[in-house]
């Protein structure tokens, strides 16, 4: 059965504040819950107005605190932003919270542009390049203490935490492979590359310590309604977005707005064909479908879904479609 899961990236509505998204992810995280998804994701972002989760270990804790069983965790953290030791101490501590619940997904991109990059690390020196060499750090951190280690991770040491290697390109896949850790595919932004990484990623991997055979999650948007014209609509406000941030004009998530699709130019209509080719937007039937076509070719353990959608109704609508989507496959799958 392939588990459902929830990626949020707290998203700061037109006329409103990060205090009102914060509070809304914490009631997406509570409806999840009840709902039956497995985990809820949060993603690390800076500079951009319309994302309110760039302290992510925060707002972990603050999803973690307002819920019970759910596992919550990043998806991901941008490691290069961060000394290893760090990320093992917030994460060792939420896992001291929040005992078995907590997941740890790592990235390589900065998750931000370039100017920002610099701000947040000082200089460059943590460049990508080290990616593989501070996966390693950190997983050591977490490994229990041995006599003579001159340095631990405290809370850290010995932390229940499962540790995910992100990724939108073959290099995450096949490190994710060799290093034999689960893998999480970003093709909810950038498919291009999803059917070959998944591919690379299992003839790559090797079993290891946290993981014996591989373990593959996808992405997608699902922006689910009642009529496939309602989600039609409620799709807007991602498509505005997603023009917005690829033009260079990063903001806040706008309402949706009737016909969209008739007012793109052709650059515009280019840039969502490719970022939002693994997306199912419709009624129950049609995102069914939609979803099961994208789970046999895909092959996946796992699918996380984003719903950015400016109503928070109709986001809470949207998962509780989602959720009988999965119930039904899971139905046809027995």
């Amino acid at each position: 059965m392939v588990s459902f899961s929830v990626l949020d990236l707290a998203p700061i509505a037109q006329g409103t504040d990060a205090g009102a998204a914060l509070r809304s992810t914490l009631e997406l995280a509570r409806h999840a819950e009840k709902l039956g998804f497995h985990r809820f994701w949060l993603a690390e972002h800076h500079n951009m107005p319309g994302i309110a989760s760039a302290a992510t270990a925060v707002v972990i804790a603050h999803v973690a605190g307002g819920t019970r069983t759910i596992r919550v965790g990043a998806g991901g953290i941008m490691l290069p932003n961060h000394a290893p030791l760090i990320i093992a101490e917030q994460f060792g501590t939420l896992d001291a919270l929040f005992p078995g619940r907590i997941d740890l997904g790592l990235g390589r991109a900065p998750g931000t542009d370039m100017r920002t990059t610099r701000a947040l690390r000082r200089n460059l020196a943590g460049d990508v390049d080290n990616f593989p060499d501070d996966v390693g750090e950190l997983l050591g951190y977490f490994r229990p203490v041995v006599p003579g280690q001159a340095v631990q991770a405290v809370p850290g040491a010995g932390a229940d935490i499962e540790v995910w290697l992100l990724g939108s390109s073959l290099y995450g896949a096949q490190l994710a492979g060799m290093l034999g850790l689960p893998y999480a595919f970003a093709s909810h932004f950038a498919p291009a590359a999803l059917m070959r990484a998944i591919d690379v990623y299992r003839h790559h991997f090797r079993p290891s310590e946290r993981l014996e055979r591989p373990h593959l999650m996808v992405a997608a948007n699902v922006i689910a309604a009642d009529t496939d014209a309602e989600a039609r609509r409620l799709l807007s406000s991602l498509q505005q977005m997603f023009v917005s941030l690829r033009t260079g004009r990063p903001g806040l998530l706008p309402p949706p707005i009737d016909n969209y699709d008739a007012r793109l130019a052709p650059h515009e209509r280019a840039i969502l064909d490719e970022v939002l080719s693994c997306s199912f937007i419709g009624a129950p039937d049609t995102v069914y479908a939609g979803l099961q076509g994208f789970l046999a070719r895909t092959g996946a353990d796992e699918l996380i879904i984003t719903s950015q959608i400016f109503d928070p109704v109709a986001r809470l609508r949207s998962y509780e479609i989602a959720a009988e989507v999965r119930d039904r496959l899971h139905r046809a799958a027995t």
